[in-house]
């Protein structure tokens, strides 16, 4: 849908999406929206054919797109606005003036199944699936108080070319088939999901001991085979689903269908996943 700039009315600048500054903003002085700006023209390409397939998209785990505006500068998509912010500032608290949120572990197995069943049903898309390529903690949005995770800013490149030099902070997720160049297939996203699934758990961001230096330095590290350090005292199956996530070969890697319904058995024995994060 095409929608007017005049029906936008900016309140604040939120955050820098993969390609451009993203606003809180009301439009049609009602609904609260995300506006994320594209800024350069090559973009602007990638960012039409990402409007079609984002516009076939409709599932509760994936952030929704109203509409765009095409027909005036700056170009840019209106989109569903997620109060909780991303997942990744959640876990990795830098606020000084209050103390890190208190999740549990019914969080993280909610939390991984919301993301599971969101790529899944990309996955599942006709006639031609939707890889994400850029899963990560960033773009894993939270609502209701940070208990629902929707998933954001995919592709918005339909290349990778112009996406892996937008996106130079996503080699921590990213599987090695993708840098290394070869031809990769849907279970690139799961390898990216064994990575966040350990960094909840641990509260840890992934390859820390490598913060500040290139991305090629984490790229290296995992094509010679180095993943995060496994979580003592963790229960076997989740330690089991996030190595085999991340084995190097991506035909070991489960399924997403495998996944979900693997986080389903495992939500019964975790229950409480809809209770309110705490924040001190």
């Amino acid at each position: 849908e095409e929608i007017d700039s005049d029906e936008l009315e900016v309140i604040e600048n939120v955050g820098h999406g993969a390609f451009g500054v993203v606003y809180k903003a009301r439009w049609r002085e009602k609904f609260i929206v995300a506006v994320k700006t594209i800024e350069s023209e090559a973009e602007k390409k990638a960012f039409i054919v990402e409007v079609q397939q984002l516009s076939r998209v409709s599932h509760r785990n994936i952030i929704k797109l109203y509409g765009a505006v095409t027909k005036h500068e700056p170009v840019c998509l209106v989109m569903e606005y997620a109060e909780g912010g991303s997942l990744y500032n959640l876990l990795h608290w830098k606020k000084s003036t209050s103390r890190a949120p208190i999740y549990t572990a019914s969080h993280v197995i909610s939390w991984a199944l919301q993301c599971a069943s969101g790529v899944e049903y990309l996955h599942s898309m006709k006639p031609k699936a939707i890889i994400h390529r850029d899963l990560k903690p960033p773009n894993l949005l939270l609502t209701r108080c940070g208990t629902v995770v929707k998933i954001c800013d995919f592709g918005t490149a339909c290349d990778l070319k112009t996406y892996m030099t937008n996106n130079k902070g996503s080699a921590a997720w990213m599987a090695p088939e993708v840098f290394e160049g070869n031809n990769y297939t849907e279970k690139c996203d799961v390898y990216s999901f064994g990575i966040i699934l350990w960094e909840m758990i641990s509260r840890r961001k992934p390859f820390d001991d490598m913060a500040g230096s290139p991305p090629f330095r984490i790229m290296w590290a995992v094509h010679i085979g180095r993943r995060p350090p496994l979580i003592k005292n963790i229960p076997k199956p989740i330690e089991e689903l996030i190595t085999s996530c991340w084995d190097k070969d991506p035909d070991k890697r489960p399924s997403f269908s495998r996944i979900v319904i693997f986080l389903n058995h495992l939500m019964q024995f975790f229950p409480g996943a809809d209770t309110c994060l705490v924040f001190p």
